[in-house]
């Protein structure tokens, strides 16, 4: 099956700030409900990050059909946007889901929240903290009470960065929010100081306006974190048992496809982001983990307990989709 081009065409960091709009689909209640041929519908938000990889080559190399599943793609700019949807089951999973969104999503009764796939896992500089290349900024030091862009307030780029500064015994900058792709027009217009920045936006600014690392935002003690997954809601997975082991497959085989071959997934990422193929052979990658591991998505939820980001421990074992 050949993979819908959703943001076909060569762009820079700028085209990257065209807004990604959701529009969205009902799907039905139970396994019975199948698309055209015989497949089950399976209608999936998802960020146009990296994170997102292994869904659009599950889709681009037939996994899903040979499942049974005929997986509908809507592009969101942010985890936040579809929560009201999945909430309403107009759709049935949020793909690079943040977590950190999710389980307060969790906690606040919003949603009964299931994970059914990790989708990635820190790794060095697949998030980055870059500063202009003249800045006088030159350590995490230097940062504390400068402005520092983030895509969501209190969320999982604070929540991490946080932890480095603290390892590092320096003080807070203070965050903005931005969303990722206007973070490089704000970095070149002053309006911060720097940003927190993760792939496929990350390398296009540092390659458009010669921008540079300040921290790996992946470094210790939050290096090979997990980050975000694909999430569904206890109704859908109790009413959809079969549909979910069979997209587990179809995932799991992708992860083993850019395991074995990761030009797979920078192949895989012009095609549905703005990210130039050239770009693309740059980027730094993450951890696409094969299995969902339930201690390490507690290192999560634990810092957000021990940040006051969640008033009650969660328990992640409790939500994996089996």
């Amino acid at each position: 099956m050949a993979l819908r081009r959703w943001c076909a065409g060569r762009g820079t960091a700028a085209a990257l700030a065209v807004a990604l709009a959701l529009t969205l689909t009902a799907c039905g209640d139970d396994d019975s409900g199948a698309a055209d041929g015989g497949r089950t519908k399976v209608t999936v938000a998802a960020l146009p990050l990296v994170d997102s990889a292994m869904l659009y080559i599950a889709q681009d190399r037939g996994l899903f059909e040979k499942e049974g599943l005929d997986v509908r793609i809507q592009q969101i700019q942010q985890s936040l946007q579809a929560l009201p949807a999945l909430s309403k089951g107009q759709i049935d999973m949020v793909a690079s889901a943040n977590y950190v969104t999710y389980f307060q999503a969790q906690e606040k009764g919003t949603l009964d929240i299931r994970i059914v796939a990790e989708a990635i896992r820190a790794a060095p500089h697949m998030m980055d903290v870059l500063v202009p290349k003249d800045s006088d900024i030159k350590s995490v030091a230097d940062l504390t009470g400068r402005k520092l862009a983030v895509n969501v307030l209190n969320n999982v780029q604070s929540l991490t960065f946080n932890e480095i500064v603290a390892e590092q015994g320096a003080g807070k900058p203070v965050y903005r929010q931005i969303p990722f792709p206007q973070m490089g027009a704000a970095l070149d217009k002053g309006q911060v100081d720097a940003v927190h920045v993760v792939e496929p936006f990350d390398s296009a600014i540092q390659d458009e306006s010669g921008a540079r690392v300040l921290v790996d935002g992946a470094s210790a003690p939050v290096q090979s974190i997990p980050l975000s997954g694909y999430i569904t809601t206890e109704r859908y997975a109790t009413g959809h048992a079969k549909a979910l082991a069979a997209f587990q497959r179809a995932i799991r085989g992708a992860v083993a496809i850019a395991a074995q071959d990761p030009d797979a997934v920078r192949d895989i990422l012009p095609t549905y982001t703005k990210v130039t193929a050239r770009q693309a052979k740059k980027i730094d990658l993450p951890v696409f983990p094969p299995t969902m591991d339930a201690t390490q998505i507690a290192r999560l939820t634990d810092l957000m307990k021990k940040q006051g980001m969640l008033e009650k421990p969660i328990d992640p074992a409790t939500l994996l989709v089996k």
